[in-house]
């Protein structure tokens, strides 16, 4: 197995710095605030499904989506750079923070689009992409978007199970800090069309 592909413990993890990275103001697609909250009536989630890049730029488009920005989240180095975070010795996952208007899109909807667009079944990896920062992971901020998640994930379980699809390795855990990738990643791939995406999905879609 690739040393990446094994999780660091809390001891071992690189320390960090106390200096966080500053994000730009604004959405470069959508013209919304990056902002540390979500604004009154919007809720939030992050989702870990690979690179980054590809993960941000399936939700900016949606209808009730308000705001997108990456970064790593679910490890234990404070304030981590991209360089650190591929090392493996960070315990962080690349994720996608996504603000969201529930009025006008369901998290079930958006869990729609995160388990058909990647493959939750791969560990530590997504792809050829191999690393802990390539896990699938769904962390979440109350007992409400769990109890949406768990139903989600059971019935999308059941639906890669009749085809022999393997199980879901996705970490679904309360959301702890959300660090904010380099400027340069945010909406990467509106800024760079033609650039790397190593999403691919299972082919096992939710019924319409």
């Amino acid at each position: 197995m690739n040393p990446k592909q094994v999780m660091v413990t809390p001891h071992d993890a690189l320390p960090g710095r106390d200096t966080a990275l500053v994000p730009p103001v604004m959405h470069y697609v959508n013209n919304t605030p990056i902002t540390e909250s979500p604004q009154l009536g919007q809720y939030q989630v992050l989702f870990g499904m690979g690179c980054f890049w590809g993960a941000e730029r399936l939700f900016w488009p949606l209808e009730g989506v308000t705001s997108t920005s990456v970064g790593y989240a679910g490890g234990y180095t404070k304030n981590p750079t991209y360089e650190e975070t591929c090392t493996g010795q960070t315990g962080h996952t690349e994720v996608v923070r996504i603000f969201y208007d529930p009025s006008i899109i369901s998290l079930t909807q958006l869990l729609t689009h995160f388990w058909e667009r990647h493959d939750p079944t791969q560990g530590m990896q997504q792809g050829n992409d191999t690393g802990t920062q390539y896990r699938s992971a769904i962390y979440i901020y109350s007992d409400e978007q769990a109890a949406t998640v768990t139903e989600s994930k059971q019935q999308y379980q059941s639906l890669l199970s009749k085809q022999d699809k393997g199980e879901i390795t996705t970490e679904v855990l309360p959301a702890g800090r959300f660090y904010y990738a380099e400027e340069y990643h945010q909406q990467y791939l509106a800024k760079n069309p033609n650039g790397y995406c190593g999403l691919g999905g299972t082919g096992v879609c939710f019924l319409k």
